[in-house]
């Protein structure tokens, strides 16, 4: 998932955060992985891609995303939640959700409530189902509010900071959790 809000310093470092996850897409193929993409931004989530072995099309999705406005957060884990239950552990791989945001949720889910509050339950509510995650933090600036490290443990999720967003320092912790 991939939070498609901000400025043009956003917009600058999205692209960067792009460049790295392009390259993690990279050894996801050659590793025959599934992969899908959830933009969220303005009110409401997007999947732009369901997870497809074709890494040229998450590749085409990621590249073709847009930046900037809100961000529904809610309403993008709550889109995974219903994307990734159909997936039957028995069956299937083990989902790895990797969310890249800053955890700034300021829209809420369309019956109201408070956006921070319910990512946090939605968050949980992964948690409890195991799926696997790590959050990608895309905040950066002097002042920080650490929303997206609180996400992380409400998801029990591996945790990367702006400044570690590189792809030769990422593929391992992916790797790992796979």
């Amino acid at each position: 998932m991939v939070d498609a809000s901000g400025s043009m310093a956003a917009s600058r470092r999205m692209e960067a955060v792009k460049g790295t996850v392009l390259s993690l897409l990279t050894d996801a193929y050659q590793r025959r992985d599934t992969v899908g993409v959830i933009a969220f931004r303005g009110i409401e989530a997007q999947v732009l891609l369901h997870p497809t072995s074709s890494v040229e099309l998450a590749e085409q999705a990621l590249r073709s995303l847009p930046t900037g406005g809100r961000t529904p957060l809610p309403h993008a884990l709550q889109t995974a939640v219903v994307l990734l239950s159909k997936f039957d552990p028995k069956k299937d791989l083990q989902p790895l959700l990797v969310l890249l945001s800053d955890g700034k949720a300021n829209v809420a889910l369309p019956d109201g409530g408070d956006s921070w509050s319910q990512t946090l339950q939605l968050a949980s509510h992964l948690k409890e189902l195991r799926i696997s995650s790590l959050v990608m933090n895309t905040e950066n600036g002097y002042v920080q509010m650490g929303r997206a490290g609180e996400l992380a443990k409400a998801l029990g999720a591996q945790y990367v900071s702006l400044e570690e967003l590189r792809a030769e320092s990422l593929t391992p912790v992916v790797n790992n959790m796979i």
